[in-house]
């Protein structure tokens, strides 16, 4: 079950202006190593049915770099390659009400975290999470932490890959997020 922010299921709140937007499954396979986490997909991720889908993210291009793989490949290839490198991908949110694709607008009081107790279960592997830029950080540590008895595991916050973060180059954001690959492999 997702954990809430409120003391009220998606069901009872009540009407918004704004649609409530949904994240999708997780990409996860049980012998992942490192889960990385955004907030909640923007719109043209939400449109094409695809986590980091808006063309000036910079999430697959990374990767890419990371894992050795095109990051023009169709979307599946992409995922595989990533469950292949030990990596899990997935929001900290399972909905909210959000105008728009910013972080920035996300109506906290209806935000639903995802069930990371579960994932967590399904994946026991993962030893470290890092967060895709502050917003993910936030909703996990302010939604999903309190629901988690006991987590200890190591968290890092990279620089956000979304566009709309332009204060790094897309060259610090690699060095930034090279960290991840330290954790991803199985230990021999």
């Amino acid at each position: 079950m997702a954990a809430k922010f409120r003391p009220q299921s998606a069901a009872t709140m009540p009407p918004q202006t704004t649609s409530r937007v949904a994240s999708f499954p997780p990409i996860a396979l049980p012998n992942a190593r490192v889960l990385i986490l955004g907030s909640m997909p923007g719109m043209a991720s939400l449109a094409a049915g695809q986590y980091y889908a808006h063309p000036r993210n910079a999430f697959w291009p990374i990767m890419a770099a990371l894992l050795g793989f095109d990051p023009a490949m169709p979307y599946v290839e992409r995922t595989r390659a990533l469950l292949a490198g030990g990596i899990a991908l997935w929001d900290a949110l399972q909905s909210c009400v959000r105008p728009g694709s910013l972080d920035s607008a996300i109506d906290q009081s209806t935000m639903i975290a995802n069930d990371f107790a579960g994932l967590f279960a399904r994946c026991p592997h993962i030893d470290h999470v890092y967060f895709n830029g502050a917003a993910a950080e936030r909703c996990f540590r302010l939604g999903v932490l309190p629901a988690l008895a006991g987590f200890d595991l190591p968290c890092t916050r990279l620089p956000s890959t979304s566009p709309a973060h332009a204060g790094r180059s897309f060259e610090q954001k690699l060095a930034a997020w090279r960290a991840v690959m330290q954790h991803r492999q199985m230990p021999q």
